[in-house]
């Protein structure tokens, strides 16, 4: 760090390079004149103190070294370079990163030691002054018995000490400012949040035992994961932090609150409720480990996920399936059975360790009902959050659309649509793991002659064997929901009594197959959770539109950074078009704004009438625009020595937008018939509280066909984290059931 990059160095970083020095020679000064007869013991907090801060000033300047060859390697390497350079570069850029990283865990440590020393100094303080400063100990009370100056030393080192350790732990350990580097160049921030995005999930799957990951040096799942998440932080190009975008998101749900037109939905049909409330019990079964028992039982969950394994009842290990993965109890079978409550001859087959792009599974044959169900584990362990990581689009083969394209039960004109459209796209992860299950429940079988059964299940459904002519229903959860439907796509050929019901899945393909396999593949979203509405369009167009919450918020016109912001919006559009073009502009925002609550803004709705909304919305923008031309022409002189920034950071945003469109990323949509579940609050008052002006409030559900359409932008709401459990929509399939029951009971009733 030379002297003319001074301007690089970060205000709060100054304040501890002076904070330290002055502790260290305050440190120096108390041991050498205050305390020179003093005994070792109490001379050496003081010492080591005043050590770790001549440390840490030699580490903040190592640290801030390393920073910039990291910011200068990231900004020497552009994304349209070829793919060998690229991988070179990165190459270059994970060494330059992890010496970084290395230098600020370093620091880290000696803020900690700087912690205690301070905590040690406070005691030591606090027991001083509570014997009427007549301690015995040498430290201090040499210092009582001189002069003034001397006893208030002590204390104002404790004090720099303390300060130091809390700006410290508020700043973080950047040296430099990021922003001085990479300015709004749009793939620098990108690049530098993938690097950082990278080794964070590589370190988080070492420490949960996956230490492969951590020396891997290629591109990889991991990589593409980073990379994605990377892309998605972009916003720091323009200027926004994260705090602010974090801003931006509690103004969409202040304001944004999603409109239930219900009365112009259809109701979803009694059947299919009444099918998925009895399935849903395997999806939620799949669920194995210690995530299920920890989300039902916050605090007796090692009890009740012990009980589930069945390590209280060894002597019936036996007697349990072997899955592939199990530990050596075959805990995991028992687990799923006891939940599901059924024998373990049910059991056939099933999966619990997998590896990347890898789904948990299970098959039961029920011999009751003659049905065979495959349940498929949703997101529970790090590499099936690999697999939602990988959400990019690849394109889906013949043969994994094998149903819907060889299917003799597919009508036609949907076969033709099919086949005409190509290629079609689904999420990648989920392809991958789909395919991989379709290799372990069937196999192979293009080889096949037909003469013998290839796979499990045209063992158990083939003509003469134990289960021909049974129903096969294929369930799952979250991810396992998406990669069930991924899967019925290929299996509905082969079985036409198949169907699959997805609760809660990841939107996973396009709106072609999406629509064309309703006949057979059913998704269930309960109210307001984030998982289907989840993909990278989606992500995108959140951060635009907290972006835009964020400046364009009325009742913080104070704030700093929604003036900056409004003032780029106006000052952009004024330098553009001039004073003259006022009025066209007014209009142009009009289209705009319009065009936005058909798109992206249409899950944040505010609950008035349309029409009413937009003459509001164009009256005030032009009296807004007026005001702020004004406001420009007066306050001309006052910025224009900021007006190369302003102009900057204008074009970064123009950039950062032309950029996020250029990158072309095909929409998903869930699959199948979509039933969405809401709940309606019903108020009514109670007799005895009419004086009181009381309301009773019970929450009943009603579940709906609803468009794939709507679940294209992401509804953010208090519950949208919570509704996603899946035992909430079970308890909302069983309560639309019991008041089918309670409504046929009464018509039965009146016949009668």
């Amino acid at each position: 760090m030379g002297v003319s990059k001074i301007e690089n160095i970060r205000c709060s970083t100054i304040v501890l390079g002076i904070s330290n020095a002055a502790i260290a020679l305050l440190g120096g000064f108390l041991i050498v004149v205050v305390y020179p007869s003093c005994e070792r013991q109490y001379v050496l907090p003081f010492l080591a103190v005043s050590l770790v801060s001549c440390i840490r000033i030699v580490t903040m300047v190592q640290s801030g070294i390393a920073q910039e060859a990291t910011a200068r390697t990231i900004l020497e390497s552009p994304g349209d370079t070829a793919a060998v350079v690229d991988t070179v570069m990165r190459r270059e850029r994970r060494l330059r990163y992890k010496k970084w990283l290395w230098w600020t865990r370093f620091a880290l440590i000696l803020v900690m030691l700087q912690f205690a020393g301070a905590v040690y100094l406070i005691f030591h303080i606090t027991d001083y002054i509570a014997h009427d400063e007549t301690s015995s100990g040498c430290a201090l009370g040499v210092a009582s018995n001189n002069r003034w100056w001397k006893r208030k030393l002590p204390v104002l080192f404790t004090i720099l000490v303390c300060f130091v350790t809390l700006v410290q732990c508020f700043t973080g350990m950047d040296v430099l400012r990021w922003r001085s580097f990479y300015s709004t160049q749009d793939h620098a921030w990108k690049a530098h949040y993938s690097e950082i995005f990278d080794h964070g999930i590589r370190e988080a799957l070492c420490c949960l035992g996956r230490s492969k990951y951590l020396s891997v040096m290629e591109e990889d799942e991991v990589f593409s994961v980073a990379q994605l998440l990377g892309d998605l932080v972009a916003y720091r190009s323009t200027g926004t932090g994260h705090l602010e975008f974090l801003a931006g998101l509690a103004l969409l749900q202040r304001h944004g609150q999603l409109v239930h037109t219900s009365e112009e939905l259809m109701e979803a049909p009694i059947d299919k409720i009444e099918e998925a409330a009895v399935l849903h019990k395997f999806a939620e079964a799949a669920y194995t480990g210690p995530l299920l028992d920890f989300g039902r039982n916050p605090l007796s969950f090692p009890c009740a996920w012990v009980y589930r394994q069945g390590i209280l009842t060894p002597w019936t290990r036996n007697k349990r399936p072997v899955l592939h993965g199990d530990n050596w109890w075959r805990g995991h079978a028992a687990a799923f059975l006891k939940y599901v409550k059924l024998p373990p001859e049910v059991l056939r087959r099933g999966r619990v360790n997998q590896a990347k792009c890898e789904a948990a599974y299970f098959v039961l044959v029920l011999h009751d009902v003659k049905c065979v169900v495959i349940a498929v584990r949703g997101t529970e362990t790090p590499e099936d959050l690999i697999t939602d990581g990988l959400c990019r689009e690849c394109a889906l083969s013949e043969e994994d659309l094998d149903g819907l394209i060889n299917g003799d039960h597919i009508q036609p004109s949907v076969k033709q649509r099919i086949i005409s459209s190509f290629p079609h796209h689904a999420h990648s992860g989920i392809v991958e793991a789909a395919r991989d299950l379709y290799m372990q429940i069937e196999g192979n079988c293009r080889d096949n002659d037909g003469s013998e059964p290839c796979g499990l299940l045209s063992s158990l459904l083939g003509p003469g064997c134990e289960c021909d002519g049974y129903q096969v229903r294929i369930v799952g959860h979250s991810l396992g929901g998406a990669i069930s439907a991924l899967l019925g796509l290929r299996l509905y050929g082969r079985c036409p009594s198949l169907h699959v019901y997805a609760y809660g899945p990841l939107p996973c393909v396009d709106s072609i197959i999406a629509s064309a396999c309703s006949e057979f593949v059913t998704s269930i979203v309960f109210n307001n959770e984030f998982s289907s509405r989840l993909s990278v369009g989606s992500i995108m167009r959140l951060r635009a539109a907290a972006i835009k919450a964020l400046s364009q918020d009325s009742k913080d016109k104070s704030t700093p950074i929604f003036q900056l912001a409004r003032r780029f919006l106006y000052l952009s559009n004024y330098q553009r078009d001039g004073t003259e073009r006022m009025n066209s502009q007014s209009e142009k925002y009009s289209r705009q704004i319009e065009a936005e609550d058909q798109g992206i803004s249409t899950s944040y709705q505010q609950n008035e009438t349309r029409a009413n909304k937009k003459e509001c919305q164009e009256s005030s923008l032009l009296e807004e625009n007026q005001i702020k031309a004004n406001d420009i022409t007066v306050e001309h002189d006052e910025f224009s020595n900021s007006d190369d920034l302003v102009s900057q950071i204008i074009e970064a945003v123009e950039g950062s937008e032309n950029d996020n469109s250029s990158e072309d990323f095909s929409e998903m949509y869930l699959p199948g018939l979509l039933i969405h579940i809401v709940p309606e609050e019903r108020r009514f008052t109670l007799p005895f509280l009419n004086s009181l002006r009381c309301q009773a409030v019970t929450e009943d559900y009603k579940a709906y066909v609803a468009s794939r359409e709507n679940f294209k932008d992401i509804n953010v709401s208090p519950s949208m984290l919570l509704d996603h459990l899946p035992w909430r929509c079970h308890a909302a399939l069983q309560r639309l059931l019991d008041a089918q029951t309670a409504k046929d009971s009464h018509h039965e009733t009146l016949n009668v």
